[in-house]
């Protein structure tokens, strides 16, 4: 009696079913991630230096809500992040 044998399994890629699958890849990179999470990060930090600054007492008024922290610091973390977002978006490995 001959003896049976097992097909080989196929271990290479997948060949894609058609011609739209060929040219699909991921957009995104790990860099990519890494970078929009450093954007993240930094919008999360402007809105954190924000807070704070008012008074507890509606009758007494507080000078600090103008200092340089809540009136250009934070701000201009803000838009750093969102900065940093869009080259996240359009990062492409070369």
């Amino acid at each position: 009696m001959a003896k049976q044998t097992k097909p080989k399994e196929n271990t290479s890629k997948t060949v894609p079913a058609n011609d739209e699958e060929k040219g699909k890849t991921m957009p995104f990179t790990k860099k990519n991630y890494i970078i929009v999470l450093i954007g993240v990060a930094l919008i999360a930090l402007g809105m954190i230096l924000m807070i704070g600054g008012g008074s507890d007492n509606p009758d007494v008024f507080n000078d600090k809500m103008f200092d340089f922290q809540h009136l250009t610091l934070a701000p201009i973390l803000i838009l750093v992040g969102f900065v940093v977002e869009i080259v996240a978006i359009f990062w492409k490995k070369k």
